[in-house]
């Protein structure tokens, strides 16, 4: 049986700094779908990195909490078909914590294909 630390994602995979969102934010593409606002920005090298930002507009911590772990989750599943080498900041609008996983899943995958992989 694997620990939490199992399902967690490593620092590389992750934006950490308020410069890296910002960056993400100023310089890269974004994509509205009913839930998320993303933004994609292509890099030269490195992993495909997920930064979230949920903010109690979304609900309190337990509805919060619970979008990111979904989108989080989504991340680690579908990372073979998200763009490579590319920062992601997704943003939860208010309502996104009544979306099941499933609907996150079909909602997300579709804004990736239909923006050509969300490459610049």
């Amino acid at each position: 049986m694997g620990t939490a630390k199992d399902h967690g994602l490593p620092a590389a995979q992750r934006l950490r700094r308020s410069r890296e969102y910002l960056r993400v934010r100023r310089a890269g593409r974004k994509i509205q779908t009913p839930n998320f606002i993303i933004y994609c920005l292509v890099r030269d090298s490195g992993p495909t990195r997920l930064g979230l930002t949920v903010s109690r507009k979304v609900g309190g911590a337990v509805q919060r909490n619970r979008v990111k772990r979904r989108l989080r989750e989504f991340f680690r599943q579908h990372k073979d078909l998200l763009p490579k080498n590319t920062d992601l900041s997704v943003i939860a609008k208010k309502g996104s914590s009544e979306a099941a996983y499933r609907e996150i899943c079909v909602e997300l995958l579709k804004a990736f294909s239909a923006n050509g992989r969300a490459r610049s």
